[in-house]
């Protein structure tokens, strides 16, 4: 989801702690009844005003996270402040970018340590929330070798398990899905940041995933793996990452095709679109709340993403805590209509998907190939017609990922 820089959502701990919670009482459940309800108008969605047909302005979709967004930055600016100084150093200022030296270098991101806040004090410039991903996960810092600053950053993560445009467009049916799926991977996170975003870095960044660096790392990492819950060995191997737009249609992805000569290095396919369905519009706080009254009266959703349900998860917890407030479910339909795009790395990835070959022709470039042909494709003309990207200083960041209690500090 990269059309615009994206915030990561919080991951739910594997122990509920909701203070003083320690019975369902009616109380309860009408406090929490009112409060969803009273949510749920404060944020216009389209679906729950007549609906739009999926038709919405950037502006109207940015609206309806805005809640979700401040609640995510005021937590996690709180852990990422004594750092930001050293954090903020990483970015580069407009000057300091040459067009024609960017030589992309992609970092593994490791939980803990100095990438790994980077990466999520990156993910605070984007707009629209998404999770921290689920299950299998790779997460990259794309750093430029010239001026050791970043360019952008993305993370591969498990993709849902039921999505009807990519399932149909692949031709799986259900003992495929649930056969194969181990071998695709889910784009969640994804963009560049300032200044490269102003010269198509976003572009670049999308290109990267597909390199030999990326999916080696995948094999390396995942190759061996079993399966959480059938503990089968499935030697997974990497034909196709799907992503999602951020904000309706994207001008990121769409016709996203990069050549070498008479060579198509990377493709971006649009294989359809969302339903409008999702979970974004459960704030943090009553997301748990619904989990503490599933937890309290046994419900085996309120533990299930330790069981490798993965990104569906949440969701489901939703769909059954409202439907146990008496709410109706379809309030999980947000009406915000998303594309699905799909990178194949493989020219034979439906036949190895729907099972009629045993090994994949897997053929990905070289990041440094990728880097060569993007700057040629997009990056140098980008800095010729548009050079504002110069005047850009990196402490301009801070009005955007400073909470408002930070900044009138």
């Amino acid at each position: 989801m990269p059309d615009d820089p994206i915030v990561p959502a919080h991951q739910p701990e594997s122990i509920i702690s909701v203070e003083n919670i320690t019975e369902v009482t009616p109380q309860f459940l009408e406090d929490l009844r009112a409060d969803i309800l009273h949510h749920f108008e404060s944020l216009q969605l389209p679906a729950l005003n007549g609906g739009t047909n999926g038709i919405l302005s950037k502006e109207t979709i940015r609206a309806s996270h805005s809640n979700q967004r401040s609640e995510i930055i005021e937590r996690e600016y709180k852990v990422l402040a004594p750092y930001q100084a050293r954090l903020l150093s990483h970015f580069a200022n407009g000057d300091e970018v040459k067009p024609a030296a960017i030589s992309p270098e992609l970092i593994p991101v490791v939980s803990g340590e100095e990438t790994g806040y980077l990466f999520r004090f990156a993910s605070l410039l984007w707009s629209v929330p998404v999770s921290h991903g689920y299950g299998r996960r790779m997460r990259f810092l794309v750093r430029d070798r010239s001026n050791q600053k970043l360019i952008g950053i993305f993370a591969l993560g498990d993709p849902v398990f039921n999505l009807q445009c990519r399932d149909k467009w692949i031709g799986w049916d259900v003992n495929d899905r649930r056969a194969r799926l181990v071998n695709l991977m889910d784009a969640y996170v994804l963009g560049a940041v300032p200044p490269y975003n102003q010269l198509l870095g976003g572009k670049l960044v999308a290109s990267l995933i597909g390199s030999q660096e990326v999916n080696q790392l995948f094999s390396d990492r995942y190759g061996a793996s079993r399966g959480v819950i059938s503990k089968m060995k499935k030697s997974p191997r990497l034909v196709l990452v799907t992503v999602t737009s951020a904000l309706g249609r994207s001008s990121l992805y769409n016709r996203l095709k990069l050549m070498q000569g008479e060579r198509t290095l990377i493709e971006y396919q649009h294989i359809g679109e969302t339903r409008g369905f999702g979970h974004f519009q459960i704030s943090n706080g009553l997301f748990e709340r619904l989990r503490t009254l599933l937890a309290l009266e046994n419900h085996p959703y309120a533990s299930g993403h330790q069981f490798g349900q993965g990104p569906n998860w949440r969701l489901r917890v939703t769909r059954v805590g409202l439907a146990r407030l008496g709410l109706d479910d379809n309030l999980v339909q947000h009406g915000i209509n998303r594309q699905v795009y799909a990178m194949s790395l493989a020219p034979d990835f439906k036949e190895f998907l729907c099972g009629q070959i045993r090994k994949p022709a897997l053929v990905c470039p070289s990041a440094s190939e990728i880097a060569i042909a993007a700057l040629n494709r997009w990056v140098l003309p980008r800095a010729s017609r548009n050079p504002e990207y110069r005047t850009f200083r990196r402490d301009q960041l801070l009005q955007i990922i400073q909470p408002n209690e930070f900044l009138q500090e």
